[in-house]
């Protein structure tokens, strides 16, 4: 990065803003690279100021990329806001050759190892799970039936169904005590008293998928389902799965066995189908269920750790309530790791594709072949096409939150956030559902909403999912480890129950983003093997939403 200081940042030579790294006062001297000025108006952390004077439709660059136009004479140490900033973005076209990617230096990882489970398909998780899935919405009453069964007898739900005593509330209440003196009391049971002795010792859960699909919309989504719900059976997270059908939806068990024959999973996973309609009385249909997966659980615990290479670890890189410091702590740092994988012969995963909106060009010159350039292209394009029918787009995708915390335009938002993807070449190009079979850099289209890209990432194979942010979020996975990265020390100390990991230090200064990488995979090594947790398993953050693009019927 070119030059900084404690007070603020500009990014790449070619910008002409600086971000505010404090809240900066009007009159301020700023010196930048030879620039000298004082700022005209004050300027928040997170937000950025203009180096320069510019023109009405001037065009603003961060990141060396055009992230806006000016809406009317912006002088130069001005803040920006939406009333003088709109999105602006560069056209993009035919593959431009790179030079060679040069990789950082891996020595020191190329013997380490985490401890994982082997599966038949040569693939290695980073947890053990089985799983209750229904092909329809129809089914997810059932479903939570035999959760509530299965889960507290079984040592994965707590000891009781809350937390919370109530009892304790109530009896203060028959004593006649006051609203005052009942605020007093403390209702939440003891953690001890919540924590039940595990049946099943090596499997680390059952997780159960409820979702809203599978019937009444088009048929495209009922396959895009089928495969999502196959990607996470497939999956070396996953020792196998119940499935749960009513019989007459769209999302037929063929279609789900087909998608798995395409994994390649055939006689390597047991999988037990079931049908409510040609079972007929329901509570046989439960019954019978709970009995399968108990014997499929019985199979499960025999799986043990064992060691595996880094090569071995498919990497997500998500993002969400993304702030001014996004795209300068957490998501460079990530990339840095992202890098050190593919280096190391694994894959990592960038997803979003309406937050890489404005760095198209940079990724289609860093694929490896022109196909793949093409069909990112396509996507890309039939994406942006489909959210302007509806009268959206990609311009529209920054949230109230980002704007609030310095991500004006769309173009800015995702500048920041396609650092997550290191520098590395793009080895494949996947759609929504495609497994991750190629190691490097993929890029999956996905929708820039938290949940229904991490479940696509995990639907894809990811093992790991590191998720950077700067405002905080509850979002994690079922089935994947999702480890929770704040952009700022703030949000650190604010949400420290959902935090895992602090890139803060970068902003302050105190460390670079190459030591709080190498800092950040030491920690994914740790949760890969199973010796940390993160805040998302610990809450129990199983955020599940398949993608659907057609409308209902």
């Amino acid at each position: 990065m070119p030059e900084r200081n404690l007070l603020w940042l500009r990014l790449d030579a070619r910008d002409n803003v600086a971000v505010a790294l404090r809240d900066l006062a009007a009159g301020t001297l700023v010196e930048v690279d030879g620039i000298s000025l004082r700022l005209k108006t004050a300027t928040a952390a997170k937000h950025k100021f203009t180096l320069m004077d510019l023109p009405a439709g001037g065009a603003v660059y961060m990141y060396g990329t055009l992230v806006g136009e000016a809406t009317e004479p912006i002088w130069a140490g001005s803040a920006l806001h939406t009333g003088n900033l709109v999105h602006a973005a560069t056209n993009y076209g035919p593959q431009t050759p790179r030079e060679a990617w040069l990789p950082p230096t891996v020595e020191r990882w190329r013997k380490r190892h985490f401890m994982g489970y082997h599966r038949a398909d040569g693939r290695v998780g980073t947890a053990n799970y089985w799983l209750v899935i229904p092909l329809v919405f129809c089914e997810n009453r059932n479903v939570e039936v035999i959760r509530e069964a299965m889960l507290e007898g079984l040592g994965y739900g707590r000891a009781r169904s809350s937390p919370i005593d109530l009892g304790v509330l109530v009896e203060a209440y028959r004593a006649g005590q006051s609203a005052g003196a009942i605020m007093a009391l403390n209702p939440l049971r003891p953690e001890a008293a919540l924590r039940r002795e595990r049946v099943f010792p090596n499997v680390d859960g059952i997780k159960f998928l409820t979702h809203d699909g599978g019937c009444g919309g088009i048929r495209q989504d009922a396959e895009v389902l089928c495969r999502i719900l196959a990607g996470y059976i497939a999956h070396p997270n996953v020792a196998g799965a119940t499935v749960l059908s009513l019989g007459c939806q769209n999302a037929q068990i063929p279609i789900l066995q087909q998608a798995l024959a395409e994994w390649g999973l055939a006689g390597k996973k047991t999988v037990h189908y079931l049908e409510q309609q040609a079972v007929g009385d329901e509570r046989t249909f439960i019954a019978e269920a709970v009995k399968k997966t108990f014997a499929g659980l019985m199979e499960a615990n025999l799986a043990t750790r064992a060691p595996a290479p880094l090569s071995a670890l498919t990497l997500g890189l998500e993002c969400g309530g993304s702030d001014g410091f996004s795209g300068i702590s957490a998501n460079p740092v990530l990339g840095y790791v992202s890098d050190l994988l593919v280096a190391l012969g694994g894959s990592a995963v960038l997803a979003e594709f309406p937050e890489l909106n404005g760095v198209e060009q940079e990724l289609i010159d860093r694929c490896v072949t022109p196909a793949l350039a093409n069909k990112f292209s396509r996507l890309m394009q039939e994406y942006a096409a489909a959210a302007e029918a509806v009268g959206s787009g990609f311009k529209n995708n920054p949230s109230p939150g980002n704007i609030r915390d310095g991500l004006i335009t769309d173009a800015m938002k995702s500048a920041g956030a396609a650092r997550k993807g290191g520098s590395s070449p793009v080895t494949d190009v996947l759609d929504y559902a495609e497994p991750v079979v190629r190691p490097g850099l993929n890029l999956l289209c996905t929708p820039g909403n938290d949940v229904e890209s991490t479940t696509g990432l995990a639907g894809s194979g990811c093992n790991l999912i590191v998720f950077t942010t700067g405002l905080g979020t509850p979002t994690g996975n079922p089935i994947v480890p999702v480890v929770k990265m704040a952009s700022n020390h703030a949000l650190a100390l604010r949400m420290a129950d959902l935090i895992d990991f602090d890139a803060g230090g970068v902003i302050t200064g105190a460390t670079s983003i190459e030591q709080r990488g190498e800092d950040l995979l030491e920690y994914l090594l740790g949760v890969a093997s199973g010796t940390e947790s993160t805040a998302a398993q610990r809450l129990g953050q199983d955020d599940f939403i398949p993608w659907k693009r057609g409308v209902s019927l």
